[in-house]
């Protein structure tokens, strides 16, 4: 193919695809990178309020604005609370994370035998439901135990795996301003500000809203119906 061919084919690919292109370049990268975006969750630590497999949609806007495919901040309207599920990324390795805020800057955090300590006073734990066990596997059915924990008020359920190695206890430390301590709800399963310390604020880029789809990566991707469009708390 000689050069006015190729140039010809170039500029009828760019006439056809122009649009499509300045649609992605101009629209969609930076809407996604700023205002809404979806993430699907390879890993099981936010078992069993997130489970692997499922796209959950992120709120990009729930705490601030920020210039598209940066971290710089154009505008601030609140903060993590705690009890918020955010997408951050983490301090030592600055992979994209899905986890749960259990202290703000100024809290004292302790954890004792997995029993979450806030200011002094601890988390309330509870029976749980055993609709959280539904999409759960077999084996791991067996081997956890489930509770909802009462975090600031709000409940959601926590997982424990007393046969695997984790950190049950440390503490208590304070958080320092502008800084933010987040767990995955599967408390032993899970790499979070245990291992790597504290996430600053401007690491958090969103909050976990619902979950979009959900398909079971450990059995031939069935979908698992009755979680698409469903809330996250």
């Amino acid at each position: 193919m000689n050069k006015q061919k190729v140039t010809r084919l170039i500029y009828k690919l760019w006439k056809e695809w122009r649009v499509t292109i300045f649609f992605i370049v101009f629209i969609l990268v930076p809407a996604k990178s700023s205002l809404a975006d979806w993430n699907w969750v390879p890993t099981g630590s936010m078992n069993p309020t997130i489970l692997e497999g499922d796209l959950i949609y992120v709120d990009k806007i729930a705490y601030s604005l920020r210039f598209p495919l940066t971290l710089h901040r154009l505008a601030k309207w609140s903060n993590p609370q705690r009890g918020d599920i955010v997408v951050c990324f983490s301090p030592d390795e600055g992979t994209r994370l899905v986890k749960r805020v259990t202290g703000q800057p100024g809290d004292i955090i302790e954890l004792r035998n997995n029993t979450l300590f806030l200011n002094g006073e601890p988390a309330g734990y509870t029976k749980i439901d055993s609709k959280y066990k539904e999409y759960l596997s077999v084996n791991l059915k067996e081997k956890c135990t489930l509770a909802m924990e009462d975090l600031d008020g709000l409940s959601h359920a926590v997982m424990n795996i007393p046969s695997i190695t984790a950190i049950r206890s440390f503490g208590p430390v304070k958080i320092p301003q502008n800084s933010y301590f987040v767990m995955g709800d599967n408390r032993d399963n899970s790499k979070d500000s245990r291992y790597f310390g504290f996430v600053e604020r401007k690491f958090i880029i969103g909050k976990a809203k619902g979950v979009i789809t959900s398909f079971d990566i450990t059995d031939k991707y069935q979908p698992r119906f009755k979680r698409f469009f469903a809330s996250l708390k």
